[in-house]
C-alpha cells in the first residue's frame, strides 16, 4: 500500500509531500517506509519493522491521520 500527500498551496511556502509506503520483508515481516520533504527534493527517509501486516497498518493509519491534522491532503492511494 503506498499512501502520497501534499500540503495545500500557499504563497509563502513551498509544498511539501509525506509518502507512506507498506513493504514486506523477505522474512515475512512489514516495513513501513515514511519519506517527506520539499517537493523536488528527496527528503528525508524512515523506516520501521513490524512483525505483522496488521501491526504495520496500524502505524501506517496512525501516521496518516497525524499527517492530515498537520494540513496535508491525500493527493492517492495505491494498493489496498
Amino acid at each position: 500500500m503506498r499512501i502520497y500527500m501534499q500540503t495545500r498551496p500557499q504563497q509563502d511556502q513551498a509544498l511539501r509531500y509525506y509518502q507512506l509506503l507498506l513493504q514486506e520483508d523477505l522474512l515475512g515481516g512489514w516495513s513501513l517506509v515514511r519519506q517527506w520533504g520539499p517537493i523536488g527534493s528527496r527528503g528525508t527517509m524512515r523506516k520501521e519493522h513490524f512483525q505483522s501486516m496488521d501491526e504495520a497498518q496500524a502505524a501506517l493509519i496512525w501516521q496518516r491521520d497525524r499527517q492530515l491534522g498537520r494540513g496535508y491532503q491525500v493527493m492517492f492511494i495505491q494498493g489496498d
